[in-house]
């Protein structure tokens, strides 16, 4: 592969994946449902259809992630006030737990990635990459701003 931005971000973002798999693989929740959770802490009472779009996913793919992190009592459905058709999601108890759980790993995995870069170096890197983000989302959804949801998933330190 070259080392062009694209490859070395699709290569860091793969092992980073890889690496915390590892780090969790004991405590039974998967990459998938981790980044779940993580929106879902970032955005409570998000509509499955934000949260399917944040996931970039079809709405019945997320519906069927959200059924089985229901059926483990991780999140919940709530009726939406506004719209009977509509369901809004939400944290459990235990699923805040878990959260907190596998932040550690999340660190870590974190940690292990930055190893030997400066917090001078890591601070360039968060702004060019917050940069980036912003250039590709406006450029996606035509959209001059990205400030109803966060696609931040877990972990939050830089």
């Amino acid at each position: 592969m070259d080392g062009t931005v694209g490859n070395l971000v699709a290569q860091v973002a793969r092992l980073l994946r890889r690496s915390f798999d590892e780090r969790t693989r004991d405590i039974g929740v998967t990459r998938a449902q981790w980044q779940v959770l993580g929106l879902v802490r970032d955005n409570e009472g998000i509509k499955q259809g934000g949260l399917a779009d944040l996931l970039e996913v079809e709405p019945i793919t997320a519906a069927r992630m959200i059924d089985r992190l229901q059926e483990q009592k991780l999140l919940e459905r709530r009726a939406d006030p506004a719209d009977r058709r509509a369901w809004r999601i939400y944290l459990t108890a235990r699923g805040t737990e878990l959260i907190e759980e596998m932040q550690p790993y999340a660190y870590k995995t974190h940690e292990a990635a930055l190893e030997n870069v400066s917090a001078e170096d890591r601070e360039v890197l968060k702004r060019v990459l917050e940069t980036m983000l912003a250039n590709l989302t406006r450029r996606a959804t035509g959209a001059p701003d990205r400030k109803q949801a966060t696609r931040h998933g877990p972990p939050r330190k830089s």
